[in-house]
């Protein structure tokens, strides 16, 4: 890494931490963050090491570059409502794929309303592209908006290796670099494309938002992670998970990175900077939580600890639950949910 490279490195971890300190001030106004440390404590000593898991954090993610663009269309299918294609782009120099809808009609002067939509957990072996989410995607494509649901790296054909969303930015990049790709498409209106995450990408999509306050519209089905702390206290009962390799990449920097700086303590400089909550003072995007009581996966107090937060700030927010539906909101949940969803979309996405 280049001696530039490493200063970098370590100026946006110094103004990160600078951000964060003032971001902590403005809060106790409304919602005290409770730690031991004193403001001299929480800053970094300098060093001339780069911190290889800088990426982690929110303000190293709203400093760098997301800029991509959508490879060739593959036409699938077409309906009266709108058009499937098979696409691509570029995250991080890897060919990240999806399926993307473009609705039939008469296109707004200023483009379509578009949705990057992210997938929750699957086994990345066992994921497939038009297999996923169909009527999801089909839902929202139905009514008037461009719908890209990309398979995170990883995932399917899509190139790299699964990182898991919690401990690591490559989905956060991945989903940032595909809202860049959806703006800089002649069809769709670069100033409103929304994110849409489910499961473990409800931890995805929220970071992303922290990393780009400006982003107008957040949907969350059933997520999970935005305190870390209730990552510890509520734990996520998937069943179908399966643990990285031992040997892999993902098992080795995993390791590196709780020797590095233990589990999670909301009291670490470190931790505290990769904390989506923690930069909500100047977030302008709306978010919208769906959650059914009856989840087995994801318990419904992630959802309800992050509208008590979100209630103590101005940031545009509702929560909705269900008595039925479990982890998918399938059933009379998912047409309530989905109508719900649309019109929210409807709203922020102009």
């Amino acid at each position: 890494m280049s001696k530039n490279r490493q200063k970098f490195i370590l100026v946006i971890f110094v103004v990160g931490s600078v951000i964060l300190v003032l971001s902590l001030i403005k809060r106790v106004q409304t919602k005290p963050i409770s730690f031991n440390q004193s403001l001299i404590q929480l800053f970094p000593k300098p060093s001339s090491t780069p911190d290889p898991f800088i990426d982690l954090t929110i303000p190293y993610l709203r400093e760098r570059k997301y800029q991509s663009a959508l490879a060739s269309l593959e036409k699938i299918t077409q309906n009266s409502n709108y058009t499937s294609y098979l696409t691509s782009y570029t995250s991080d120099n890897l060919r990240v794929n999806g399926l993307l809808t473009i609705p039939l009609g008469q296109q707004p002067v200023t483009g379509w309303p578009a949705i990057v939509f992210v997938h929750g957990y699957i086994p990345p072996k066992q994921y497939a592209t038009l297999e996923k989410y169909q009527d999801y995607v089909d839902f929202l494509a139905r009514n008037g908006f461009v719908v890209f649901k990309i398979d995170l790296r990883g995932h399917g054909s899509s190139e790299g290796e699964a990182s898991g969303a919690y401990y690591s930015s490559d989905y956060v990049i991945d989903t940032l670099n595909a809202q860049a790709a959806l703006q800089s498409a002649d069809f769709v209106n670069p100033n409103s494309v929304g994110l849409w995450g489910h499961s473990m990408a409800g931890n995805v999509v929220f970071r992303s938002l922290a990393a780009r306050p400006q982003i107008p519209a957040v949907v969350v089905w059933a997520g999970a992670g935005y305190t870390y702390s209730d990552l510890r206290e509520y734990r996520i009962g998937d069943a179908s998970y399966q643990s990285p390799p031992t040997g892999s990449e993902r098992a080795r920097k995993r390791k590196i990175l709780f020797d590095t700086y233990g589990e999670f303590d909301p009291e670490n400089i470190f931790w505290l900077q990769v904390v989506p909550t923690n930069y909500l003072t100047d977030i302008k995007g709306a978010i919208q939580i769906h959650h059914a009581t009856n989840d087995e996966v994801v318990n419904i107090e992630y959802s309800r600890n992050l509208k008590k937060i979100l209630d103590a700030t101005s940031i545009v927010h509702e929560l909705y639950e269900y008595p039925s539906g479990g982890h998918n909101l399938t059933g009379s949940s998912f047409t309530q949910a989905m109508q719900r969803t649309v019109e929210f979309y409807r709203r922020h996405l102009k």
